[in-house]
């Protein structure tokens, strides 16, 4: 009953992160977090690629106008992911090779595309 109180698009959203979660499982990828978030930011999903650590942001968008999904990924968002990011990074012995991908899925039913290296920490 709890979960049909939450508004729709927040369901949708952890529909859409679950989606992401096992389509980069399938291509290998390990998740090792989810919804990782501090005060300066949140990160979608932080994931293994072999050796390299993957941050990933997920955005659904039903409709294409302003430019869809990966459009809505500004450089405002980018600057949140990748200060969350860094949060992370302080909490391990060794930093790690980085990426920072962004996975969309536009449309009703849209099949999810994956933006490898979509920005960088830069």
């Amino acid at each position: 009953m709890i979960g049909a109180l939450r508004p729709a698009a927040h369901r949708r959203g952890e529909a859409a992160e679950e989606l992401a979660a096992r389509f980069l499982a399938g291509r290998g990828l390990v998740v090792l977090a989810r919804n990782y978030r501090t005060r300066l930011g949140e990160i979608d999903l932080v994931a293994r690629d072999g050796e390299t650590l993957v941050f990933v942001e997920v955005r659904a968008r039903k409709w294409r106008a302003f430019g869809g999904a990966a459009g809505s990924v500004d450089a405002a968002k980018q600057r949140r992911i990748v200060a969350a990011a860094r949060h992370y990074l302080g909490r391990l012995p060794a930093e790690p090779p980085c990426r920072f991908d962004v996975l969309t899925i536009q449309g009703q039913d849209g099949a999810p595309a994956w933006i490898r290296g979509a920005f960088d920490a830069a």
